[in-house]
């Protein structure tokens, strides 16, 4: 199989396919509700320890310590896209699916809707990046990193189909603007296939995902588990996502 494929693959399984945590909120929202509150703090453990045991050491062997000001730039810039434009992430819009929100609280996602598809696009792509990436300079860890990609992916899915449902969209309409929305991670993927491989643009990227990875890890869903109610249990799923990410880097090894 050549590497086209394979990433293509992984991409497919990262991106595409997380759209089935947004397809059970559609039609068991009971089911949704226990694995939105459960998989939040698990990605969380499972993006933390990707970044911080996957992709980083990996981008500081390409780039050596330039790699660590990327990761901070990545940060600073994604919290300022946050804080001017939108939300990379906002499963926590609808933690209740059932939930009444306010007359100006529904004008508000109702304006915000076309920057909520374009920035799960531009979230999408770089989904697709980071696994590319990764996969070019290990194909073990490009399989980890499209794993935690689909871990994260699925709240996040699940947060676009709520967020679209409450605004009137209808269920066909929301599962092709989300199908859409998520064939940016095969955009991704590609345009570091085609145009940007190679050692010095791999660990940018890897850079860039690491920061990414780390952001949303700690200041998205991370504060999901400051809610007392069932604390104990969301701290316990947030170190699963580290035990397993953990062990599973560790069975793929690093690719130097």
């Amino acid at each position: 199989m050549s590497d086209l494929i394979t990433i293509l693959l992984l991409s497919t399984f990262g991106g595409v396919l997380s759209l089935s945590g947004g397809i059970l909120f559609l039609l068991v929202k009971k089911w949704t509700f226990f694995l939105t509150k459960y998989s939040i703090p698990f990605a969380a453990g499972v993006l933390l320890t990707i970044a911080l045991i996957g992709l980083l050491p990996e981008a500081e062997h390409l780039l050596g310590e330039s790699a660590f000001l990327i990761v901070l730039v990545t940060i600073i810039a994604a919290y300022l896209f946050e804080s001017y434009l939108f939300d990379l992430h906002h499963h926590d819009h609808h933690c209740d699916p059932d939930s009444t929100n306010s007359k100006k609280h529904n004008t508000h996602l109702s304006s915000s809707a076309i920057f909520i598809v374009f920035g799960d696009t531009l979230h999408n792509m770089i989904d697709g990046v980071a696994i590319a990436s990764s996969y070019l300079v290990s194909p073990a860890l490009g399989l980890a990193t499209a794993i935690s990609t689909f871990l994260h992916e699925v709240p996040h899915e699940i947060g676009d189909f709520g967020i679209l449902l409450k605004l009137g969209f209808s269920k066909t309409k929301i599962l092709l603007i989300n199908l859409f929305s998520s064939l940016a991670t095969l955009v991704g993927a590609m345009m570091v296939y085609f145009w940007f491989a190679g050692d010095q643009f791999s660990g940018v990227f890897l850079s860039i995902a690491s920061g990414m990875f780390l952001y949303l890890g700690a200041s998205d869903f991370l504060p999901q588990l400051r809610a007392t109610q069932n604390k104990n249990r969301k701290i316990l799923a947030l170190l699963l996502g580290v035990a397993m990410m953990y062990l599973a880097l560790q069975l793929v090894g690093h690719g130097h």
